[in-house]
């Protein structure tokens, strides 16, 4: 009898009797770790020389390093350039609608815990439409890691005002000069009860990648805003934080407590370009262990019955 090895660990070992083939998964220690080449996708469209690329290289690399398999891997994000992600990743994932990457990806993270999800979105997708899902998914603390993009502008529709740009900054929606007050990401997901905040920037990728791996370590919400710089519509908007073009590149202080939220929101209200590492981070039940509890718990009720005998005495107590 031959012996075929498919690389799907979660399989169960089983015989094929048309062919009498018997199916011998491999072991995840056997398998070799994704390369670039078998993770990647479409090639990406951004505008050369944007930000984006080096998020997405070590996204890949990120996967490679963490042998994440196609399976395992889950790539969710919104509308906007940054939102471009799930097209370019050979793996599961969504391009969803406007501002709303997150109430979607919570709903795989509650009914899959066996995947780490990943949202990418932008600084108009997270802050602007998407704003509230933001605030919410962060006081819920569902588990997954959202990376933000954020470039100062809206970029797919060439040059509007967004959310994080700055007072005085010139695009069609503001021709005079933006007078209203950027919102801070860091400060807002802090107050909204994010366990994990943590800044980068795409022109340091040693540390995007050291970021990244931190929040996938997280058991919890895990938000890092990333920097990456829109060299079409605001370019040099991050210089002063690019040592390569004069700017420095300040880290978190080493005696910064990262557990004490007062003292995270001080050092995320710094004048910009600010600091660049893990701010904050806590650990309390997430929504997903909430959820589970739950359900544990209202199963122990029911004696064990499957589940359309529960949804039968559900409807059984409507008549």
């Amino acid at each position: 009898m031959s012996e075929l090895s498919i690389p799907f660990a979660t399989l169960p070992r089983t015989t094929v009797p048309a062919a009498g083939l018997e199916v011998t998964p491999l072991a995840d220690a056997d398998r070799k770790p994704l390369s670039k080449k078998e993770v990647s996708a479409d090639h990406p469209t951004w505008c050369p020389g944007c930000g984006d690329f080096s998020v997405l290289a070590l996204y890949f690399k990120l996967i490679e390093k963490r042998k994440m398999w196609h399976e395992k891997i889950t790539t969710v994000a919104g509308i906007g350039c940054s939102s471009r992600f799930p097209y370019f990743v050979q793996a599961h994932g969504a391009h969803f609608i406007h501002g709303r990457a997150l109430p979607f990806a919570s709903g795989i993270s509650l009914s899959r815990p066996d995947l780490h999800v990943f949202v990418f979105g932008g600084d108009g997708d997270a802050f602007s439409i998407g704003g509230n899902h933001f605030t919410h998914t962060a006081r819920k603390n569902v588990k997954m890691t959202y990376v933000v993009m954020d470039n100062f502008v809206y970029g797919l529709t060439k040059k509007q005002t967004s959310p994080t740009s700055p007072i005085g900054f010139k695009s069609k929606t503001d021709i005079w000069g933006s007078t209203d007050r950027p919102i801070n990401p860091l400060k807002q997901a802090i107050s909204a009860g994010a366990t994990f905040v943590a800044r980068t920037t795409h022109t340091n990728p040693n540390h995007v990648l050291k970021m990244m791996e931190a929040a996938m370590d997280h058991d919890g919400f895990s938000f890092i805003e990333c920097l990456s710089e829109c060299v079409e519509f605001f370019p040099g908007a991050f210089d002063s934080s690019n040592p390569r073009k004069g700017g420095q590149f300040l880290e978190v202080p080493a005696e910064h407590d990262v557990a004490d939220e007062y003292a995270a929101y001080r050092l995320a209200d710094e004048p910009f370009p600010g600091r660049f590492g893990i701010f904050f981070q806590t650990q309390r039940p997430t929504k997903n262990a909430n959820e589970a509890k739950l359900i544990a718990d209202h199963r122990a009720k029911v004696g064990g019955l499957a589940d359309w005998q529960i949804l039968q005495k559900s409807f059984d107590r409507t008549k």
